[in-house]
């Protein structure tokens, strides 16, 4: 690729923590599996994706290599950019999950009040054999 062809290329204006939070998302990893895969601290990272601080050249090129971008694309925005396969594939499984957890959410409610209901029977016939 010669430099010609890549300063005629879009740019992504975002900063270099927000593109490497974009590519991590993209690949559905987690922030502390990236920076394990990296080898650094999860608060290390976490300053990267934040823009607090910023990564070393060879640990830059590892965060490339990890989340499947190039160098340049990290540091400049210049070049192809991570792309979220299967968004709506991801959107319904998102769904069907959260459907799930509030159905969960509902049952655990009614469990709850029937505890609190038979224990409030419980200690109504308790008090009244204590009574006596």
């Amino acid at each position: 690729m010669n430099s010609e062809h890549i300063l005629e290329q879009h740019r992504d204006h975002d900063t270099l923590g927000g593109r490497i939070s974009r590519a991590r998302e993209a690949l559905g990893m987690e922030t502390a599996e990236t920076a394990e895969k990296i080898g650094v601290t999860l608060e290390t990272y976490e300053n990267w994706e934040s823009d607090r601080d910023e990564p070393r050249a060879n640990k830059l090129t590892m965060i490339a290599g990890v989340l499947s971008v190039s160098p340049s694309w990290l540091l400049h925005g210049i070049g192809e950019s991570p792309t979220f396969e299967n968004v709506q594939e991801e959107i319904s499984s998102f769904r069907q999950q959260l459907d799930r957890l509030r159905e969960q959410h509902e049952t655990t409610g009614n469990m709850i009040d029937v505890l609190a209901q038979s224990l409030d029977r419980l200690q109504a016939m308790d008090s009244g054999t204590t009574a006596r």
